[in-house]
C-alpha cells in the first residue's frame, strides 16, 4: 500500500476512526493513539522492536481493539530537513508496514520528538532516568502524533473557505 499524505489519509478514514502513532525506534517501537475526533494524541505504549512481521501483527491487533484506521509514523528528518538514509529507511519500513497491517500510513516529521519527550519528563514527570527510558519512546509517539493531528486540522481549516475566493464585505 502506498503512503499517503495526511490530508489524503484523513479522507480515507471512516468518521470515527482513531489514528495510531508510531515512533518506529531501532529497539523499542512507541505507539500513541488519537481521540475519536482525531485532536488529541495520548501515548499508547511500546513494543519491542521483532522482524517485520511480528510487529506489524501486534499493530494490526491494537489497531482493531482500539478502532484505529491508520497509521502516522515518524520520519527521521536531517536537522536541515533533508531526507537521508535514516529516513529512507523508515520510509522503507512504513510502506512495509502499511502493507503488512492493510492500514493506510501517513509520514510525519519526527525532528527533536524524542527530545521534547525528554525534556517533559525531566521537567515535569519526575522520573528516574531508566523510568524515563521507558516512557519516551511512547511519549514520543504522542508528539509525532499531535503534529500530524495538528497539521490534518489546520490542512482542512484552510480548505474550508477555498472554493469561495469573492472578498468578504
Amino acid at each position: 500500500m502506498p503512503l499517503f499524505n495526511l490530508t489524503d489519509l484523513t479522507a480515507r478514514l471512516g468518521r470515527e476512526d482513531r489514528l495510531l502513532g508510531i515512533d518506529p525506534g531501532s529497539k523499542t517501537i512507541g505507539l500513541a493513539l488519537s481521540d475519536v475526533r482525531r485532536t488529541l494524541a495520548s501515548p499508547y505504549g511500546s513494543l519491542k522492536r521483532a522482524k517485520l512481521r511480528a510487529n506489524a501483527a501486534e499493530i494490526a491487533a491494537i489497531a482493531r481493539k482500539e478502532g484505529a484506521g491508520g497509521l502516522v509514523v515518524g520520519l527521521p528528518l536531517a536537522m536541515d530537513g533533508s531526507f537521508g538514509p535514516a529516513a529512507q529507511a523508515a520510509r522503507d519500513w512504513a510502506e512495509a508496514l502499511s502493507e503488512a497491517t492493510g492500514l493506510p500510513a501517513a509520514m510525519q516529521d519526527e525532528r527533536l520528538s524524542s527530545a521534547a519527550a525528554n525534556r517533559f519528563l525531566i521537567d515535569r514527570a519526575d522520573l528516574s532516568r531508566a523510568k524515563r527510558a521507558e516512557a519516551v519512546d511512547r511519549l514520543a509517539a504522542a508528539v509525532i502524533l499531535q503534529a500530524a493531528l495538528d497539521a490534518a486540522s489546520h490542512a482542512a481549516a484552510g480548505s474550508a473557505g477555498a472554493g469561495d475566493s469573492r472578498p468578504k464585505p
